[in-house]
């Protein structure tokens, strides 16, 4: 028989069940990531058009928005420099995108209006740097050339 006593008792437990279930499948949920579309870097005069930042490391199954925040850029997949069996993305100009990548390496992603002038990027999933060696036989014009190569260079220790 439950006694009002019981009852006042067991409350607590079963109020904070559904606390500590929550709490342990918090600790699977994917995280989310922000890029920022800008035409100019902040911390560099001369850059103008850029991916802020420009590399980023996330784990698999996290998300990333490509955020709009000046007008004219896109966010798209750069063919040859993603990881086999992964899918490309190709967001329009001046709209939000979110991707969720699930498979591990490297993801070169660019800006299609800006791409000759050097907005470009890097994702690196889960730390796999298994296509590191296609990702840099990718071929680029002007100056999407130099940005990918010194983005490159901040992979790989000295």
């Amino acid at each position: 028989m439950l006694t009002r006593r019981n009852f006042t008792l067991s409350l607590p437990v079963i109020a904070l069940a559904p606390m500590a279930r929550s709490e342990t499948a918090s600790s699977s949920i994917a995280g989310h990531h922000t890029v920022m579309m800008l035409n100019a870097d902040c911390n560099d005069a001369n850059a103008i058009n850029v991916f802020e930042p420009a590399i980023l490391h996330i784990a698999p199954g996290d998300s990333v928005t490509f955020m709009p925040t000046n007008k004219g850029h896109n966010a798209a997949s750069k063919r040859g420099m993603i990881p086999e069996g992964a899918e490309p993305w190709n967001g329009a100009v001046d709209e939000e995108l979110t991707v969720t990548l699930t498979i591990p390496g490297i993801y070169g992603y660019l800006c299609l209006p800006h791409y000759e002038v050097g907005m470009v990027g890097l994702i690196v999933v889960g730390d796999d740097l298994s296509n590191l060696a296609k990702a840099k036989t990718a071929r680029h014009p002007g100056d999407a050339r130099r940005a990918f190569r010194d983005i490159f260079d901040q992979l790989e220790p000295a």
